[in-house]
């Protein structure tokens, strides 16, 4: 990644029309969000309790099952939480068939549906990365028989999908550089994108920028202030790898012909535990990373190249998974909570659940998302202000990142706004950098900034 062009979008301060950034970027209190249910586990609850929490004490809007599993498809009868089910690797071939599909649809959809709200039946799970060839070859039509069978029994509300690992591309790095394996192209993906554009189904992909980290671009991928990675070609700069991960997706798509094909996030989190020398599994890591999915997710923000797009997006994933193989990381998927008691004093199940991490997905004692309580920048008697030293390059990638990802309302340093004399690059950093800490709740970490912040108890502004 090094050898693409870094640079700040922001290079005049003034030139900003921050407002016009903000009123794209608002994000709500509440949070709709979808969640992977996975149960490779000894200790979990069971599922009607599942359920029940779900729909009662947090805001997640749809979930998303790796099976068929009939005690959580029924668990969800009633709730109007759209499930997403799938049908395991090994079990689909068969259904390349339509009488095939059209028995399997009758056996396990019809007695079910509408009772549990289906939204989406997978067809296996990054099947080109982890299937065989008689996978690859009735994948597209496993696809198209199973839909067509949902509209020939009544069903035409339900989307037939599947999930794809990223290594389906060939190069992500820049996003104008991306497309899928040439290998897959004629054979599998454009006729899937033909059927996904008939059916008007989503392309899913599962993002993780986990797996792209190496020791260069940890803030990048974390979405920390970073001066961003440069596309040359579409002149976009890039703050972190989400976004870039889903435009190089939109690119290769693009170059087949389907720019118009919707993007849903299959699957996407980040580790809180790892094997030793995982230093970046950690559930404070975990927890900012999904707090900027969660943001992301329907928000209307998109990407640089789908500005307005939104994405719906299933974090990975509601618990962790004690019998998961491959090492203490493949069990640490789950979003464990910091802050007991601004969420587990309304969860009234059981401890395991209680080990939800703050998003904002809970809901307070009766109804309605947990609304942070506004703090203003001089509220406290600590600060966060730049480190002494600090470029004017590296304050105005501080003040791109916070005024975008960060959230923090700007508008007060533009021209006219009551902090924006002094008219300095240090001067509005040090706004800019302050609201953000004040707002995160204080915690060091946070006014960390790539190494460029300290916290003093001296007020800067006297």
């Amino acid at each position: 990644m090094d050898k693409f062009k870094r640079k700040s979008t922001y290079p005049n301060l003034i030139l900003l029309n921050i407002s016009t950034l903000l009123l794209t970027l608002h994000i709500t209190a509440v949070a709709s969000i979808g969640v992977n249910y996975g149960t490779t586990a000894d200790n979990l609850p069971p599922p009607a309790q599942v359920a029940q929490f779900i729909k009662t004490q947090t805001t997640i809007d749809r979930v998303k099952i790796f099976d068929m599993n009939p005690d959580i498809i029924g668990a969800f009868a009633d709730t109007n939480i759209p499930l997403t089910v799938t049908i395991a690797n090994g079990d689909f071939p068969p259904l390349a068939n339509l009488t095939a599909a059209q028995a399997w649809v009758a056996s396990n959809i019809a007695p079910v549906y509408p009772k549990t709200t289906i939204e989406y039946i997978l067809i296996g799970s990054e099947v080109l990365l982890w299937g065989d060839g008689t996978m690859f070859g009735t994948l597209v039509p496993a696809m198209n028989a199973v839909y067509n069978a949902c509209v020939l029994a009544g069903f035409p509300d339900i989307k037939v999908t599947t999930a794809h690992s990223l290594g389906i591309l060939n190069s992500s790095v820049p996003p104008s550089s991306a497309s899928f394996l040439f290998g897959w192209q004629q054979y599998f993906l454009t006729p899937m994108l033909e059927y996904h554009r008939r059916s008007k189904s989503p392309f899913m992909v599962n993002p993780y920028p986990y797996f792209a980290l190496n020791s260069n671009d940890t803030d990048f991928v974390l979405f920390e202030p970073n001066p961003g990675v440069y596309d040359p070609v579409t002149g976009m700069n890039y703050t972190n790898m989400y976004d870039l991960q889903l435009d190089a997706v939109y690119v290769s798509m693009k170059k087949l012909g389907f720019p118009d094909v919707d993007i849903a996030v299959g699957e996407t989190g980040w580790p809180s535990a790892g094997d030793p020398g995982m230093v970046l599994c950690t559930v404070q890591n975990a927890q900012w990373y999904n707090l900027n999915v969660v943001k992301r997710a329907g928000s209307g923000v998109g990407t640089p190249l789908m500005p307005g797009r939104n994405f719906e997006t299933f974090l990975f994933a509601l618990f962790n998974e004690d019998q998961k193989t491959g090492g203490t990381i493949e069990n640490h998927w789950g979003i464990p909570q910091t802050n007991l008691r601004d969420s587990c004093s309304f969860v009234r199940i059981n401890s395991f659940i209680c080990s939800l991490y703050y998003l904002g997905i809970m809901k307070q004692p009766g109804g309605g998302g947990a609304t942070p309580t506004p703090v203003t920048p001089t509220s406290r008697k600590q600060w966060c202000v730049p480190k002494k030293g600090a470029t004017d390059t590296s304050l105005l990638a501080n003040i791109n990142w916070a005024c975008t990802s960060g959230g923090v309302d700007c508008s007060a340093v533009q021209p006219g706004g009551t902090c924006f004399n002094p008219n300095t690059v240090w001067s509005h950093a040090a706004y800019i950098m302050n609201a953000y800490y004040q707002a995160k709740g204080l915690q060091f970490f946070n006014c960390d900034f790539a190494g460029t912040g300290s916290v003093t108890t001296s007020d800067p502004s006297k």
